[in-house]
């Protein structure tokens, strides 16, 4: 008894443990679509601390889900009791989700909005989720541009999650536990309205005090909206990248956590994300690689268990590997294709970087992407072992 007084109070006085002693976050985005191909119960929950089910959406106002969606719930609170240390948030948005302006337009909305996602996933669906996701894409500019967006969304945003963070924090307080907050914040620099810079879309230094982390989407680098064929995720910059200079310092792993460390965020409130997917573009250029040429259209290259079974042993796809992006590519010279991709190497190379960074953990998108020998999530986990 008397060690535990002590231990109490040491508690007292040191206050919250600080997150560098905390678990190291190893998260996974899981897609509620691929659940037929890739169900629940094959998620490999021993591998992860955090998985986010992707997506919810708004409609009128409030949060909806697939019908599907219900059997899902069930089985990911099964997952959760046969895995306690499994932290599982429902992910709210994604590409081409629209609502966000309106729902976090005013207190009313946000109130609203906010009291249906707690009743949904916290009341009717309690056990399945210990949090909540933020997935707006994006506010003010940078989004599918079909999808409002308004001038005061950058701060709508942030008084949205903390509307999100006071009633999950008050429900905490009913139930004896605490509830995650996090949202997903992009790096690309090339967005639907062209050059993008994040700090115009979001307040980041006050989500990162209202947010318990924030998934850093460090990949979509290289898009439908980049200028030129080029890597989805490069860990550093490459001089001869020909985006501007003010623009590619940003348009790295590298660069894109030290800007949100510029911009107040702290390294232990970063978790680093890593594509488990390629990008693809069909060249016009006459370069003989495929890199950094003009292009007349996109290639869906798929996830990296088709890039690995198809385009790998295809002895057409030449194979590349560039010494400052740290990432490997594939070009096509018959048919003039370039594929930008992630395998073990480079994402191990990524999470050695975020552990020695000292930031918060590592996630990917996402996990049914991967092979069935969970190769890429055993090699972005393995820097974060204990």
């Amino acid at each position: 008894m008397r060690k535990l007084l002590i231990f109490l109070a040491l508690v007292v006085a040191l206050g919250p443990i600080p997150h560098a002693l905390a678990e190291p976050i190893v998260g996974a985005y899981y897609p509620g679509g691929s659940a037929e191909r890739y169900p629940v119960k094959d998620i490999p929950a021993d591998r992860l601390t955090h998985l986010f089910y992707a997506f919810a959406r708004i409609e009128d106002g409030r949060c909806v889900v697939a019908p599907q969606a219900d059997a899902h719930f069930k089985a990911l609170a099964e997952l959760k009791r046969e895995h306690p240390r499994l932290h599982t948030l429902i992910s709210i948005g994604g590409w081409e989700a629209g609502g966000f302006s309106d729902a976090a337009l005013n207190d009313d909305s946000r109130r609203r909005f906010v009291s249906s996602c707690v009743a949904m996933f916290f009341d009717a669906h309690r056990g399945s989720f210990d949090g909540v996701d933020i997935d707006w894409e994006f506010p003010v500019y940078g989004g599918p541009k079909e999808i409002a967006a308004r001038p005061e969304d950058r701060r709508n945003m942030t008084l949205l999650a903390q509307e999100f963070r006071r009633q999950l924090d008050a429900l905490g307080k009913t139930r004896g536990q605490s509830y995650l907050l996090t949202a997903a914040l992009p790096v690309g620099r090339m967005q639907s309205a062209g050059p993008y810079d994040p700090v115009l879309s979001f307040e980041l230094e006050e989500l990162g005090r209202v947010l318990d982390f924030i998934n850093l989407m460090t990949y979509d680098m290289g898009t439908a909206f980049s200028t030129v064929s080029t890597f989805n995720a490069p860990l550093r910059e490459v001089a001869n990248d020909p985006l501007p200079p003010e623009l590619r310092r940003w348009n790295n792993v590298e660069g894109a956590v030290a800007y949100y460390r510029e911009h107040g965020v702290p390294a232990d409130k970063l978790v680093l994300g890593v594509p488990f997917y390629g990008r693809g573009f069909r060249v016009t250029g006459t370069g003989r690689e495929g890199l950094y040429q003009s292009y007349s259209g996109t290639y869906d290259a798929g996830d990296w268990r088709n890039i690995e079974s198809k385009l790998l042993k295809n002895p057409d796809w030449a194979q590349h590997w560039h010494p400052v992006a740290q990432t490997p590519w594939l070009f096509n010279a018959k048919e003039r294709i370039f594929v930008s991709y992630e395998d073990s190497r480079s994402i191990g190379l990524r999470a050695r970087f975020a552990k020695d960074a000292g930031l918060r953990g590592v996630f990917m998108w996402e996990l049914t992407g991967d092979d069935a020998r969970h190769s890429l999530l055993d090699a972005m986990a393995k820097p974060f072992e204990r």
